[in-house]
């Protein structure tokens, strides 16, 4: 519980008599901040929703009434995998906060009529600079995005987009540039040709391979694996942590099969130059990436931020590819920046005039 600040009350006994005329006014006062401090924070509201023929599990945080947050996690992520206080933080800076299983994941449209991917012929197809069977692309994702938007009826949000997302949320606001207030990428590429594909693969050749079936206890090891493997140097977490981190999001949905299609599509987008739409692109845009990623290169980031006029770019000292808890006040004060630049104005307004 915060106290009331202590300029609402008379600072000595002179001031007494003024403050007895001027009471209704602070009673006023300290009732609105009093309702500001004190009310419990809102509900987070769960549904399902019908978009690009898709039905999407979302979660909404926050007041419906305030600006949007739209988060776009990435492959096989659940809305989950969004830490609670990294969403809870955002809430308290004044916005509303989305995040969503997309298709082929938790407890959303299971494409299961698609089959696995066929990854011999993916691969012969790349190397012959020829289009990639694929169940869908992450242009298709995006659509999914924009149709969640429209389903919950909500105009523009700020994107932000991890991994996959961060390519996902790229497509979004190049697709579909009215309906975003800004952007944000973390630890994606932009599809430039001449960047590794790994950034660490003596790291990541150290991953066991994903189970293709219903067996949990391999896929709890290789997520917990896998989780080590990408995260962050200087902030570590506890392996009995991310253990259980791990069995909650199996117990709550476990589909391997689509973690494989959309891993193929995110194979064959991080191969597509997205350069010249995002040199297009004219929303506040802030570009996030650990220089501890073992996955995508930091040169990959620095591209994007390169690349879209304006862009912020933050290099995070010791971050993997997550977002880890001890992190998260940084990179909410960065969206909260960002997304404060989609309002020029009102910023400016806000800020005292010279006297």
């Amino acid at each position: 519980m915060l106290p009331l600040p202590t300029s609402v009350w008379p600072r000595c006994a002179a001031d007494f008599p003024l403050f007895l005329r001027r009471r209704a006014s602070f009673v006023a006062v300290a009732a609105l901040l009093a309702q500001s401090f004190l009310a419990a924070p809102a509900q987070a509201q769960s549904g399902t929703v019908q978009a690009n023929g898709m039905t999407l599990a979302y979660e909404s945080l926050g007041n419906p009434r305030r600006e949007t947050i739209l988060l776009i996690g990435g492959t096989g992520s659940q809305l989950t995998q969004w830490p609670d206080s990294f969403c809870q933080a955002l809430v308290a800076k004044g916005f509303r906060v989305i995040r969503y299983d997309q298709r082929d994941c938790g407890l959303s449209t299971r494409l299961e009529a698609a089959g696995l991917p066929d990854w011999s012929g993916i691969m012969t197809r790349l190397a012959a600079g020829q289009s990639a069977p694929l169940a869908y692309t992450l242009s298709d994702m995006a659509r999914d995005a924009v149709g969640l938007l429209d389903a919950l009826g909500i105009r523009r949000a700020h994107v932000v987009g991890a991994s996959m997302g961060g390519m996902i949320a790229q497509l979004v606001a190049t697709t579909y540039p009215a309906r975003v207030l800004s952007l944000t990428s973390l630890m994606a590429t932009d599809g430039k040709p001449s960047l590794p594909p790994i950034a660490k693969p003596e790291v990541m050749a150290q991953a066991p391979p994903p189970p293709t079936d219903q067996d949990t206890a391999a896929a709890l090891v290789y997520g917990v694996r896998t989780r080590q493997l990408l995260g962050s140097p200087a902030y570590p977490t506890a392996e009995a942590a991310i253990r259980a981190e791990v069995a909650r999001e199996l117990h709550r949905s476990y589909y391997p099969a689509g973690y494989q299609r959309q891993a193929a599509a995110a194979l064959v987008e991080s191969l597509h130059d997205r350069r010249a739409q995002l040199r297009m692109l004219q929303v506040p845009t802030l570009v996030v990436h650990g220089d501890a990623d073992p996955l995508v290169p930091v040169a990959a980031g620095q591209d994007v931020a390169a690349t879209i006029p304006g862009a912020e770019w933050r290099l995070l000292p010791g971050m993997g590819h997550e977002v880890p808890l001890q992190l998260v006040p940084v990179l909410v004060d960065a969206i909260t920046a960002v997304a404060t630049r989609a309002h020029p104005r009102q910023t400016m307004h806000a800020q005292p005039r010279p006297r």
